[in-house]
């Protein structure tokens, strides 16, 4: 969970991000680890779930950092953090996430996912909804 003010805006990154609402010193903690507000799910669920709920899953999902067995969602801005090579945060500790340099109020808040996720690969952008859907989508909005 988000412990500083953010608010998700377009993203020069891909798609949306997390910005900082206010400035971060850096060393201030900006994340937390809590289980009232971040869904802990079991790994062996994750194969049985419909595909949409899964795709959800994986997209903004991440391996819990000591419980192997567990997945963790934020239901908060946080799960909108992009991925950077140089990021302004250190998410290694399991349990805080850490500024690494002051961030400017606007400046978007960026993680290096391979310090939580030793299993990730940069994968190309994905769109949950093919061509068809939007197409359909726009056909309805526009009949209203």
């Amino acid at each position: 969970m988000m412990i500083v003010p953010t608010y998700v805006g377009p993203s020069q990154i891909e798609g949306v991000g997390i910005f900082a609402a206010a400035p971060i010193k850096s060393g201030d903690a900006i994340w937390a680890l809590e289980e009232k507000f971040d869904l802990l799910f079991p790994v062996n669920e994750l194969a049985g779930l419909p595909g949409l709920q899964r795709q959800f899953l994986e997209r903004y999902g991440y391996p819990h950092m000591t419980r192997p067995d567990m997945f963790v969602l934020e239901f908060d801005n946080g799960r909108f953090m992009n991925h950077c090579e140089q990021p302004n945060t250190d998410f290694r500790s399991p349990e805080t996430g850490w500024a690494i340099r002051d961030i400017a109020a606007g400046e978007e808040l960026t993680c290096n996912y391979a310090e939580f996720d030793p299993t990730f690969e940069m994968l190309p952008g994905r769109t949950f909804l093919n061509a068809s859907v939007v197409q359909e989508m726009r056909g309805m909005a526009a009949a209203e």
